[in-house]
């Protein structure tokens, strides 16, 4: 009997209107059984999965970071596993779970049925799976418009960076964590779960999204050209070795600022600080290559 799969694209995902038909002819000759529903409106994603619990095997998600994320109450809920068909610009989660940009290996990886369990990272009663920050990155998301990352994909994100870097200025927080209390100034906090962030940047060199902790860097340059200099390191997470950069790693951390910030997750606003940020171990499992035979 073929699996059952509920298959959500997001439409406005930067190739999801495009390649719909194609994800579904693909995963149809894996001898996948379709369910396919519209997802106009990602904020309805975790409805919908609620809905179909009973009637499917498997969830499939074809978009970017931000309609993962969107659907991500959804699979804690429920505990199907996910097919990740990576439709968006940044694809982060993919990138750090080893799934291709190409279509029809991701469609195979889902039918070769390889799960993985992975963590999750949670803030004020929000689930992400790449990062939580606040500082530029925020700054960025409000930027960068739909059109600009359907149009320009990654170089979109590079291009607003540089505008919000060259306008940036330090803010004051406290970061408490294993009973130390620490006051910085900072351009950014970024608090990761997954590898990769914002188009492929690193959070720390060796991090992986089952290593059951979370990983904080603090930018605390001066002048905003320290920042160019830092980016190569950023790309490989090793800008942590850096004095302008502070890091710790935890299971739980909170960070605090004199007003409250806006808190981007994996791509979307959707909190505020004061903030608290746990980790949440194996929390969902996840459908990933297969483990290459010694």
């Amino acid at each position: 009997m073929s699996p059952r799969a509920l298959l959500l694209v997001n439409h406005h995902a930067r190739q999801g209107q495009k390649r719909l038909k194609e994800a579904i002819q693909c995963l149809k000759e894996l001898d996948l059984d379709l369910i396919e529903e519209s997802t106009e409106n990602p904020q309805r994603l975790t409805e919908i999965i609620q809905r179909y619990q009973n009637q499917v095997d498997l969830v499939i998600i074809g978009g970017g970071d931000g309609t993962l994320n969107a659907a991500v109450d959804g699979l804690v809920d429920t505990q199907l596993p996910l097919g990740i068909l990576p439709l968006g610009t940044a694809n982060d989660l993919a990138r750090t779970l080893g799934i291709p940009n190409s279509l029809s290996e991701a469609c195979k990886i889902i039918a070769a049925g390889e799960q993985r369990r992975i963590d999750l990272g949670w803030v004020n009663g929000k689930h992400f799976f790449n990062v939580a920050s606040m500082g530029l990155s925020v700054k960025i998301t409000e930027r960068l418009t739909k059109e600009a990352k359907r149009r320009w994909g990654v170089f979109a994100y590079v291009a607003t960076a540089l505008q919000v870097i060259w306008e940036s200025r330090p803010f004051s927080a406290e970061i408490r964590m294993n009973g130390e209390s620490i006051s910085v100034r900072t351009v950014q906090i970024a608090v990761g779960n997954g590898r990769y962030y914002g188009g492929g940047m690193a959070v720390v060199h060796d991090a992986t999204i089952d290593d059951q902790r979370l990983d904080l860097y603090s930018l605390e340059i001066k002048n905003w050209w320290q920042i160019i200099l830092l980016l190569p390191s950023m790309r490989q997470g090793k800008h942590i070795k850096w004095r302008e950069v502070r890091a710790y790693q935890g299971q739980e951390m909170e960070v605090y600022t004199r007003k409250p910030r806006p808190i981007n997750t994996d791509g979307e606003i959707t909190t505020y600080t004061p903030a608290h940020f746990h980790v949440i171990p194996k929390a969902v499992s996840v459908f990933v290559p297969p483990t290459p035979q010694s």
